[in-house]
C-alpha cells in the first residue's frame, strides 16, 4: 500500500497508468488516498462462472430490466452510500471522466422504473477490473451476473476483484499470488476485448 495523501485529485491517465501496473486506489475516512496493491489479489474465474438458481429464474424471467453504461456516477454513487465507504467525490469525477473517454462502465439493475441494482469498473485491453456493487433484494447479484455474460462476449480474459471478502467468495472469487496476478494482467492488457452495451 502506498501513500498518495489528501487533498490530491487523480485523472483519468492517472488511473489508466496505476491499472496497468496493477495499482488501484480507495479514499480513507480521514481524506487520504492510498493505492493498493495486493499481495494476494481476488479474481474470478470467467468460465466458471455461473448464477445460482434464484438469480437465474429472475434474469431470465425479466424480473429485472438490465442496462449498460446507461448511469455510471450514479451507480458509483449507491455504492459509495453506505456506512463504510473507499470511494469519495475525488473518485467519483476521476472515474467518471474514465467512463466519458470508454474504459469504464457500469452495469444496471432497474425494476418497476428504479434503479435497484449496479457494478462498475474499469475496463483495459483484456481485463476488466471490479470496484464495487450494490443491490437490494438480490439485484447486485443480477447486476454481476449480468456483468460475467457481458465480460465472456466481449472476449475478457481476467476479471479482478482486488480483496477478498465473504460476498466475493460466495459468488466465486478466489485469491491468488501477486507474480500470477501480474502474469495475468500483462497476457490480459496485450489482448483486445470489447464491452459490449445492451
Amino acid at each position: 500500500m502506498s501513500l498518495i495523501g489528501a487533498n490530491v485529485a487523480l485523472g483519468a491517465e492517472d488511473l489508466r497508468l496505476l491499472y496497468r501496473q496493477g495499482w488501484f486506489p480507495m479514499a480513507e475516512s480521514n481524506g487520504e488516498l492510498y493505492l493498493h496493491r495486493p499481495d494476494r489479489r481476488a479474481v474470478f474465474n470467467l468460465d466458471a462462472l455461473r448464477p445460482d438458481d434464484t438469480t437465474s429464474r429472475q434474469l431470465r424471467t425479466g424480473r429485472f430490466t438490465i442496462t449498460v453504461d446507461r448511469c455510471f456516477e450514479e451507480v458509483m454513487r449507491r455504492c459509495a452510500d453506505r456506512e463504510e465507504t473507499w470511494i469519495d467525490e475525488r473518485l467519483i469525477a476521476a472515474y467518471t471522466d474514465l467512463h466519458r473517454l470508454g474504459d469504464a462502465h457500469s452495469v444496471e439493475v432497474w425494476r418497476d422504473g428504479g434503479l435497484v441494482g449496479g457494478i462498475y469498473g474499469v475496463a483495459l485491453g483484456g481485463a476488466f477490473f471490479g470496484e464495487s456493487l450494490f443491490g437490494m433484494n438480490n439485484a447486485g447479484k443480477a447486476a454481476f451476473h449480468a456483468l460475467v455474460a457481458r465480460l465472456r462476449e466481449g472476449g475478457y480474459v481476467l476479471f479482478d476483484s482486488q480483496y477478498i471478502n465473504d460476498f466475493t467468495r460466495s459468488l466465486g472469487a478466489f485469491e491468488i499470488d501477486a507474480a500470477d496476478f501480474n502474469r495475468q494482467l500483462q497476457r490480459a492488457l496485450s489482448q483486445e476485448a470489447r464491452f459490449p452495451c445492451a
